[in-house]
């Protein structure tokens, strides 16, 4: 087995599979014996048209969806949610974002190893808290949340740091075929798409890192 197995997860915070994934891929993760596994959290927008400020949610979710599909849109998440606890409170969430300054944060963690905190902490804050994740106030309020310094987090954001980077990076996604998030990428090669089950994910993390061990 390699020494350490890298898994990149492409997905967007607003995204509410994103959400059911991770919480799927750490109960994967508890699962696998002696497997030494980095987590990389890549960007990903959803909709690259929602402008800085955000949009009213019902008014984005009615126009997306309309009104009959929207009735019963969030069922099939909240009864995947319920086997691992996914506490999603779909009526708490007032708008929806522009993620581009989440996506920078998630980046930034990774300096201080809590990028995976970093992702549990703004799904929480979106998903159940209904937090507004394009504010930067509630973007370095979280940061401390998860361990990191918030003052620090907060400076960066109103500066241009990474703008650049993070735009090029989530272009990157589409340009090697990611369409749907979340997508996990193993061992650099191959690609999941999809918030598998927990089972399903411990299987293709195992099988492909025997792949890559075998190959070295």
């Amino acid at each position: 087995m390699p020494d350490r197995f890298i898994l990149d997860v492409v997905s967007d915070v607003i995204c509410p599979w994103c959400f059911l994934g991770k919480r799927r891929l750490d109960a994967a993760l508890a699962s696998l014996d002696g497997l030494n596994v980095l987590v990389r959290w890549r960007p990903f927008m959803l909709d690259p048209g929602i402008p800085p400020e955000g949009l009213d949610r019902h008014e984005y979710m009615l126009a997306k969806f309309g009104p009959e599909r929207l009735k019963t849109i969030h069922d099939p998440l909240i009864a995947a949610g319920e086997e691992l606890g996914v506490p999603f409170n779909f009526e708490a969430i007032a708008r929806t974002p522009n993620t581009l300054d989440a996506h920078r944060l998630i980046r930034w963690s990774h300096t201080v190893e809590r990028q995976h905190e970093m992702a549990e902490r703004l799904f929480m804050a979106y998903w159940n808290e209904g937090r507004d994740v394009s504010d930067r106030d509630v973007l370095a309020a979280c940061a401390g949340e998860a361990g990191i310094n918030a003052q620090q987090i907060r400076e960066l954001l109103d500066s241009e740091q990474d703008v650049a980077e993070t735009t090029a990076e989530i272009q990157h996604a589409t340009n090697i075929g990611v369409t749907g998030v979340p997508t996990f990428i193993l061992g650099q090669s191959y690609a999941l798409v999809g918030a598998q089950s927990p089972d399903v994910l411990a299987d293709a993390i195992n099988r492909v890192a025997k792949e890559i061990a075998e190959e070295s």
